[in-house]
């Protein structure tokens, strides 16, 4: 069982709620997803596997905005400036919480580097026009 980590650009005016929103949804009279979100106004910018003590923040903040998924899998997260601004704060200070189970245990120092990149990134793409969303799946 892996664990993969996703963060996209979202063209503003999408998202009207900071969590448990969707991409797209499900028709169950046709089988197929439908996209709620224009392909064109959401790209992936950022990936990470098995950054586990990611997720444990992360997770923590989808609680403290009001997500409700016990597992939180598969549901997204907006991230503003703000909470780059925390995310960085942590990251550079080694205050991510420790978190392993059922991905096994993680190398913090290994995804950093990215993880700063990332944060520099999603700044200015929030400069840019757009909503920075965080997903995950395993």
């Amino acid at each position: 069982m892996g664990l993969d980590q996703y963060a996209y650009k979202v063209k503003k005016g999408h998202i009207s709620k900071p969590v448990d929103f969707t991409f797209s949804v499900f028709d169950e009279n046709s089988g197929e997803w439908n996209r709620v979100i224009p392909e064109e106004d959401c790209s992936e910018i950022a990936y990470w596997r098995k950054h586990h003590d990611l997720q444990g923040w992360m997770q923590n903040l989808y609680i403290e905005k009001g997500g409700t998924s016990s597992y939180f899998n598969c549901d997204k997260l907006l991230l503003t400036s703000e909470d780059l601004d925390r995310l960085e704060h942590d990251v550079e200070n080694e205050l991510l919480p420790s978190a392993s189970g059922l991905f096994g245990s993680d190398n913090t120092d290994y995804h950093k580097k990215s993880t700063l990149i990332f944060i520099t990134d999603a700044r200015r793409i929030i400069e840019e026009g757009y909503d920075i969303v965080y997903d995950s799946w395993w």
